[in-house]
């Protein structure tokens, strides 16, 4: 089959090479540059440097060209670029193709996910399936074993995206619930850039382990309100990929965390990176959409208050742990 992979970057790469080896791959990047080099050079230099693409494999800058023919489309750029390119390619989209998100954000204001985006622009679509979970683009593209939950109300669509992306080093699971899963993606990220800044002012492991089990409690506090199943948080959308992000070397927002607990500014630090940390924008959608919800997500806030009010990361850990005793509970 023909496959579009919207988005050039490290992950979307990755999920084209994935793909390439069963179907013809059409990956879109929106810089043009970039673009001519990856189909020239036949590599991802800037963000997947060292994996090959096969002949399989076509870039291009055209958003037309990309779309035209095929029947599964995979949207894989920024949260926060989403809503545009929706605007630029709808009118390329049919009632045919089955479109994937692998997305992981939440649109500040509206509160959107990621599929809720798509779905409200795009109109004309088979379905909209959510891909999420553990995985490293680092590590896929080398073929170190990963799995990953596909995610529909329709079961029957999950379970067709399961078909098409499993490997042998690849193994996705299938689940109904796209907004947990969806949920997951989003705010595991944000308790990542947390338990970075535990590695960077030096703290040890049992002060991680209670950054990723009480963020979980967070998580799960925001996704039940949201209409999420509970369940979907002790899986791999969920456990899986918040332990992954807030220890593996490979996740960028771990090392935001990283540079923050060893005294650098927010701004300085993305201005090194050439790859998106999705939880430093995420950080405010999550923080807003707790307060519609009236969600307590007290170390949400804190990374709030030190990324977007100017305030003191001493300090800030200072008032967590001075928070009123309490029981330990999920709700």
């Amino acid at each position: 089959m023909k496959i579009t992979i919207l988005g050039g970057g490290s992950w979307g790469t990755t999920l084209g090479v994935l793909l390439s080896d069963k179907n013809n791959i059409n990956i879109w990047e929106y810089n043009k540059d970039l673009s001519i080099n990856m189909q020239k050079d036949r590599e991802n230099k800037l963000f997947l440097p060292g994996i090959k693409f096969n002949d399989k494999i076509h870039v291009t800058n055209d958003l037309k060209q990309a779309v035209d023919g095929s029947t599964l489309i995979v949207f894989a750029v920024p949260s926060f670029s989403l809503r545009t390119l929706c605007d630029n390619v709808k009118d390329f989209i049919n009632k045919d193709m089955l479109l994937v998100t692998v997305i992981k954000g939440i649109e500040d204001n509206t509160f959107y996910r990621m599929s809720q985006i798509i779905d409200e622009i795009i109109p004309e679509k088979r379905g909209i399936v959510a891909l999420s979970g553990p995985t490293h683009a680092e590590e896929v593209s080398r073929n170190i074993p990963t799995t990953i939950v596909s995610a529909n109300n329709n079961l029957k669509l999950a379970e067709e995206i399961q078909k098409i992306f499993m490997r042998k080093y690849f193994r996705v699971y299938t689940n109904e619930d796209i907004i947990g899963v969806e949920l997951c993606g989003a705010t595991k990220n944000v308790i990542a850039i947390i338990a970075g800044i535990c590695d960077g002012i030096g703290f040890g492991d049992n002060t991680k382990a209670a950054i990723i089990t009480r963020g979980m409690a967070e998580m799960i506090r925001l996704g039940k309100k949201a209409g999420a199943n509970e369940k979907t948080y002790s899986g791999l959308a969920g456990m899986g990929d918040l332990i992954v992000t807030c220890h593996s070397k490979h996740s960028r927002n771990r090392y935001v965390g990283e540079q923050l607990g060893k005294g650098k500014k927010i701004n300085q630090i993305i201005q090194t990176m050439s790859m998106i940390a999705e939880g430093v924008k995420n950080c405010k959608s999550i923080h807003h959409y707790s307060l519609k919800l009236n969600v307590e997500m007290p170390l949400t806030s804190s990374l709030y208050n030190i990324l977007y009010a100017n305030g003191d990361l001493k300090e800030s850990i200072k008032m967590l742990l001075e928070r009123k005793e309490r029981y330990e509970h999920w709700e």
